[in-house]
């Protein structure tokens, strides 16, 4: 018979989010808590990408926690290797290793109604009940190859960005890049000047501005480790920056917009001498509609003499290259999809059923929803990190996270303080939390567009309408009058 192990509460993923939730409960004096990694390591999505030149493109003195505060970010925009350093060192520091069972993915949860907890299941057949869950999943961690007829049929490696094949030697072979968002903008100016030729086939272009990217230097290191003022001022200036300036284009602020087209107009101009190459390279859809992205040497690499931009479409694959709607063939050696995650449905492919059985995927079929972004009715206990309509177009993931780890922490305290063991969303207010938000969402930039990774079907279930602040303010408190408590 399988042993069931007991806790108070389980949390599904060791990234940022994760982790940050179980700092915040410890700090509580809870400790009755295991996270579940399917992975050997902790750092999520900075453990999984790992590609040449892979680096956050939110400021690393405002891509960490608040409360673990790091002198020693090499640059100003923080490189894989390092943010992932940095999650290890966090989770040495405050004894989670001690909670985490690694190579654990959860296949399934369902809440038990008699017994008021949730039993978990693991793929490998471990079981656990507990009275809160909390998903920490993350939204980019499934990373999306799109089926191109004759992939079978190509001869040549093939890889995702997210599962990148570093024993595969790129020198001088012919490469094919498919796809130009966020990360292939990213890993395209380290692999070009290596490469005999590189090819990349673009779907749609990119508003990008410059990042302005630096080495901090020794001295601002210095003050940063030792004057914890000015380590908070310039984490403040970074994120006033974002709200201001780069929120407001998501509202689609007409004076903004303008200064945003100029940025980005004065970028490529700068480095696109080509006028049909740069044409190719511009947007049709409004600035904000998807991610701005934000490099210093993607167009510099897109200029370069061996690289060119394709946009006429794969019809498919054949054994030595790439075929394009228009019947041409482009000769590759190597295929590298830079082609992004499947991001809905949320949860998957795990089986969460609440009251009555009923499947999380099915109480979402038109749309993934969620009070607060955390719960959802017909679920009770259970609490999401990252969930439906938190992301963010223009400032750091980790001020929601930590904005919802203290509320989580708080409604659990609070809870136990009064010998309550179970909180569930009311319907109707998670159905006017939803209203309020589709009605919000549908004035914003990312409407524009028909499909993006923002979006599920028509409705956008992904992104947060507002600011930051707004949320951090909305989150201050529980709100008990919009929960049932039993």
């Amino acid at each position: 018979m399988t042993e069931i192990t007991t806790q108070k509460i389980i949390i599904i993923g060791a990234g940022f989010s994760g982790m940050g939730l179980a700092i915040h409960l410890q700090k509580a004096g809870i400790t009755d808590f295991a996270i579940l990694e399917k992975a050997d390591e902790v750092g999520g999505t900075w453990r999984e990408n790992h590609y040449p030149g892979a680096e956050c493109d939110i400021a690393s003195a405002l891509y960490s926690y608040s409360f673990e505060h790091n002198a020693d970010w090499h640059y100003k925009w923080a490189e894989q290797p390092q943010i992932y350093d940095y999650l290890k060192g966090t989770a040495k520091k405050y004894g989670l290793y001690e909670h985490i069972c690694f190579g654990t993915e959860v296949s399934s949860a369902h809440f038990d109604e008699q017994a008021k907890c949730w039993r978990i299941r693991s793929a490998g057949g471990e079981e656990w009940c507990c009275q809160f869950l909390v998903s920490a999943v993350g939204q980019l961690h499934h990373p999306f190859t799109p089926k191109i007829d004759g992939q079978s049929e190509f001869n040549g490696p093939q890889f995702h960005s997210a599962r990148w094949q570093h024993d595969v030697d790129l020198s001088g072979k012919r490469v094919a890049v498919v796809g130009n968002a966020a990360s292939a903008l990213q890993f395209i100016p380290q692999i070009a000047p290596t490469v005999a030729k590189l090819t990349v086939f673009q779907r749609g272009a990119n508003w990008v501005i410059p990042k302005l990217d630096r080495p901090y230097k020794a001295w601002e290191q210095w003050l940063s480790a030792r004057i914890p003022l000015v380590a908070s001022y310039y984490r403040f200036s970074v994120w006033l920056r974002n709200e201001l300036l780069i929120y407001p284009i998501m509202q689609g602020r007409r004076l903004h917009c303008i200064i945003g087209l100029w940025m980005h107009r004065r970028y490529i101009k700068k480095h696109i001498k080509d006028p049909a190459l740069r044409a190719k390279l511009t947007p049709d859809y409004p600035m904000g509609a998807k991610r701005i992205l934000v490099s210093d040497d993607y167009y510099p690499a897109m200029a370069m003499a061996n690289v060119d931009l394709e946009v006429s479409g794969i019809a498919r694959l054949s054994e030595t290259g790439l075929v394009t709607r228009d019947g041409r063939e482009v000769p590759a050696d190597v295929i590298i999809y830079g082609t992004g995650f499947k991001t809905n449905p949320f949860l998957a492919p795990m089986d969460i059923r609440g009251i009555g059985g009923q499947r999380l995927r099915d109480a979402w079929h038109d749309g993934a929803q969620a009070y607060m972004g955390m719960m959802t009715g017909g679920f009770p206990n259970l609490f999401m990190l990252y969930g439906p309509n938190t992301n963010l177009g223009h400032n750091s993931i980790v001020i929601m996270a930590e904005s919802q780890a203290r509320y989580i922490t708080d409604a659990i305290e609070t809870l136990d303080r009064n010998a309550q063991t179970v909180i569930e969303v009311k319907a109707e207010v998670e159905q006017k939390y939803n209203e309020e938000m589709q009605q919000r969402l549908s004035k914003m930039a990312w409407n524009a567009i028909e499909a993006s990774w923002y979006k599920d079907g028509d409705k956008i279930t992904n992104n947060w309408p507002g600011s930051t602040y707004e949320y951090i303010r909305r989150t201050r408190q529980v709100q008990w009058a919009d929960f049932k408590i039993s």
